[in-house]
């Protein structure tokens, strides 16, 4: 007779072992989540200041040609666009609806450009509001 040994190998992972990997995946993406959304707003937000400093330039190069602002009333930023200083009207990158830009110029010298930040606006100086759908802007730009 020969002696045969039989030996257990376990090839796999005991249930303890998984629910701990599980848990600890769980905590890491529990704590990397709320990280991303907020990168992801300061992204939005970036969008939003920078389409405000496109549209000033435009707003420059306009009265720089022209002599003036184009006036609220007479049909402001679609001035600049159908004029070619400015491709398209910025749209906000979440919702056009919610958050929403506003031009202000009554007066052909002097005009405002404002926007709704999701982290919050800092302080201008820059006289006058805007306001946002509904809700003072929090973010506001003016002529230099």
């Amino acid at each position: 007779m020969s002696n045969f040994k039989f030996q257990i190998v376990n090839k796999g992972f005991t249930l303890i072992e998984l629910l701990v990997v599980f848990s600890l995946i769980g905590v890491v993406i529990s704590v990397a989540l709320p990280a991303f959304g907020a990168s992801r707003k300061n992204a939005r937000d970036g969008k939003r200041k920078a389409d405000l400093e496109m549209t000033r330039s435009a707003l420059e190069m306009y009265r720089s040609d022209k002599g003036t602002y184009p006036l609220k009333a007479d049909g402001g930023l679609d001035l600049l666009v159908s004029n070619g200083y400015l491709g398209s009207k910025p749209v906000d990158p979440i919702n056009s609806t919610t958050f929403v830009y506003d031009y202000e110029c009554t007066v052909a010298n002097s005009y405002l450009l404002g926007a709704t930040l999701e982290n919050g606006g800092q302080a201008t100086n820059c006289s006058g509001s805007c306001s946002c759908g509904g809700v003072a802007c929090n973010y506001v730009t003016c002529n230099p």
